[in-house]
């Protein structure tokens, strides 16, 4: 993971993000809170209310998913991990506490083994090289408790729309999408178990009203995004 190609983009990484995703007709911020409101749904596991414990984000970057992740986890403590010192630096000046913002190598996580209860990560690994998947998966489930969680949500490369969005965005300029059954096998080989895969994303702001349906639509590989979930 190359902290340079992270930095490059980081003060102008929501407006260029915006720009990019106008044929959907929502905001970043639609889809950062999407996010969060479906770890919420699978943390929860039927029981409402519960919204306590440690949170990894791996890639969080310059904070996108804290204000949802305090919204929905108001109880919670979430750490954002990054390469990218400048991205964690305006992380820190957009949110501070009591969100922590933590570097890395790149290649190991500064956490004692067992340290979070969950951890997620948004759209991070199309932007890593395939080849550090293993490694940096490994890393993630060695972080996280004997009980711990794991879902990384991904663009998904069998949908034409966010192919297109990919291959035209700057900050993807060296982006490698990730098959969803890939993924999870790579996370089967790191030691997760019973991971699954559900696809999301399928209708656009003009389509508001048929995204009643999205919870259906979770086996039909055809959406935008989709997020591979599993045990320690």
């Amino acid at each position: 993971m190359d902290s340079r190609e992270f930095d490059k983009f980081a003060e102008e990484y929501t407006s260029l993000h915006r720009a990019n995703i106008t044929a959907s007709g929502e905001a970043p911020e639609y889809f950062a809170e999407y996010k969060i409101r479906d770890l919420k749904r699978l943390v929860a596991g039927g029981f409402p209310g519960i919204d306590t414990g440690r949170f990894l984000d791996f890639g969080g970057g310059v904070g996108t998913s804290v204000p949802f992740f305090r919204k929905h986890f108001p109880s919670a403590h979430l750490t954002c991990v990054d390469v990218s010192i400048k991205s964690l630096g305006l992380g820190v000046t957009r949110f501070g506490n009591p969100t922590s913002f933590v570097a890395f190598d790149g290649s190991h996580l500064p956490f004692p083994d067992f340290t979070f209860d969950y951890a997620f990560a948004a759209c991070v690994f199309h932007h890593v090289s395939p080849e550090l998947h293993g490694r940096l998966f490994a890393e993630i489930w060695r972080v996280l408790k004997p009980s711990g969680k794991v879902m990384i949500y991904e663009h998904n490369p069998l949908n034409p729309l966010t192919v297109r969005a990919v291959n035209t965005c700057p900050f993807d300029e060296n982006a490698i999408l990730i098959k969803a059954g890939m993924l999870r096998t790579r996370l089967e080989c790191a030691g997760f178990r019973e991971a699954r895969i559900r696809y999301r994303v399928f209708f656009p702001r003009s389509l508001h009203w048929l995204r009643w349906m999205e919870a259906k639509l979770e086996w039909l590989p055809l959406g935008a995004q989709y997020y591979v979930f599993g045990s320690r």
